[in-house]
């Protein structure tokens, strides 16, 4: 397929509104308490039916200082003797959890993020990953996908040189921005020294991919300072580049309150960034995977989006459809046959299942038939920017015209903007529509068509 992607500031403009990022679908909106141990339970004895491989996600939610853009699910402390009480009850849920699994079911794909995973000293990290060994079967280091997000300000040489003896083989480091004032606005102080040390020793130590964050949006960013850290981000030449937009909604996250509105880029400054960025790095040989995300054109997410096998997560974007997810620790969202389950948000509520014995799994959803045809559809959509009507039809047994007959009447106007095109056999995003893919995939989301008020999403730009 091709990869391109155009930027149409009209289009954007008029486009440029809330919507999901389809890390799920059903959104993680659509959650409810009746889902709960039991149900999950439920879905696992069903997915050892199935026999698939297995994904691992373990949230560490620690994070030594707050950097004021945050929207993840954090605990910032410089105490770091709340690591090992945590550890304790990461350790009981691996084997509760590996109780309900075949043995036989391999694990092919494991991630840390957080919070900063390298919070925990380098004796607990070997820890944690001897007792996930202990109680999962981990793929080779040919066939598995182990990844670890590093903040490289909480790790070094050593520190890279000890996550590649112990299994990881990929990475993911956030810089956001090198500008000082920047930083200095968001309460990130990151050296290009300190990104440089991780880079480098990543690439001494055989990781096999390298990924790096980036926020426009932020405070005091213009396009001239902006292409200054892209360029030294280029020049280090990592497989795959994230580029997010910076959402800012004080009113949910406490950190963001820090952040003086005054300052931030208007509008049109944000949209010139992004402009210059995705000219900058296709000129650079990348190519437009959807949603923020970049990759140089032998990465496995450029061959698998190409190969039609690409598929996204919680995690964003994913070569590993086949696996079932079981999430780990506080917060940690699992999807484990037509299920999704999220364990308790809160520490002290999640200590308290662990060490009563429960799952700490408070709620989640269990899809319906409608629900699972409407993922795939989105799926095809925001992985490939393209489906097979016919394909989708016979996997479904429907005729799709007729069931989607509401979401193509939606695609009318994108249609005559040159967003997509829709014909008898497929629907294709066109280069111009990439940008706009979450405005494509939200035609066909039942559950925003009977939404009314705010929906409390970022910006799809």
């Amino acid at each position: 397929m091709e990869q391109g992607v155009s930027f149409d500031l009209d289009l954007i403009r008029r486009y440029d509104q809330s919507g999901p990022r389809y890390t799920s679908y059903p959104t993680a909106v659509e959650f409810d308490e009746s889902f709960d141990e039991a149900a999950y339970k439920a879905a696992c004895a069903r997915s050892n039916e199935s026999g698939r491989p297995l994904s691992l996600y373990f949230h560490i939610p620690f994070c030594d200082t707050v950097c004021f853009y945050c929207a993840c699910n954090k605990i910032a402390t410089k105490d770091r003797s709340l690591a090992p009480p945590y550890l304790e009850r990461v350790y009981r849920e691996l084997e509760m959890q590996s109780a309900l699994f075949d043995k036989s079911r391999v694990v092919e794909q494991l991630h840390w993020g957080g919070g900063t995973p390298t919070f925990l000293s380098h004796d607990q990290m070997v820890e944690l990953m001897d007792v996930t060994r202990r109680h999962f079967t981990l793929a080779d280091d040919e066939t598995g996908e182990f990844s670890i997000e590093i903040d490289p300000r909480e790790a070094d040489a050593s520190t890279v040189k000890l996550l590649r003896r112990i299994g990881f083989n990929r990475m993911s480091l956030g810089v956001q921005d090198f500008d000082e004032r920047v930083q200095a606005a968001v309460n990130r102080f990151q050296t290009e020294a300190q990104t440089m040390t991780v880079l480098e020793a990543a690439l001494a130590e055989g990781f096999r991919s390298t990924s790096i964050d980036l926020i426009y949006g932020l405070p005091f960013q213009s396009v001239e300072s902006f292409m200054k850290t892209l360029e030294r981000v280029i020049e280090v030449n990592p497989q795959r580049l994230s580029v997010f937009n910076y959402a800012h909604l004080p009113e949910r996250f406490k950190p963001q309150r820090r952040i003086n509105e005054a300052d931030l880029p208007a509008p049109q400054v944000k949209l010139d960034i992004l402009q210059s960025t995705i000219a900058r790095l296709t000129e650079a040989g990348y190519v437009f995977i959807g949603m923020d995300h970049f990759a140089r054109p032998d990465d496995e997410l450029a061959v698998a989006q190409r190969a039609g096998t690409l598929y996204r997560n919680f995690q964003g974007y994913s070569t590993h459809a086949h696996c079932d997810l079981i999430g780990i620790g506080v917060t940690s969202i699992g999807m484990i046959d037509n299920t999704y389950g999220q364990n308790r948000r809160e520490l002290n509520e999640y200590y308290a299942d662990i060490d009563a014995g429960r799952l700490p799994v408070f709620r989640g959803l269990e899809l319906n038939r409608d629900d699972l045809i409407r993922r795939d559809v989105i799926t095809r959509l925001i992985c490939h920017f393209q489906l097979d009507k016919a394909a989708v039809a016979a996997q479904w047994g429907i005729v799709f015209d007729d069931y989607f007959a509401d979401s193509l009447a939606k695609l009318k106007g994108m249609e005559e903007d040159g967003l997509v095109t829709v014909d008898a056999d497929s629907i294709r995003i066109q280069a111009r529509g990439r940008l706009l893919v979450r405005n494509i995939c939200m035609a066909f989301d039942a559950y925003l068509a009977v939404k009314t008020g705010p929906i409390g999403f970022s910006k799809v730009i």
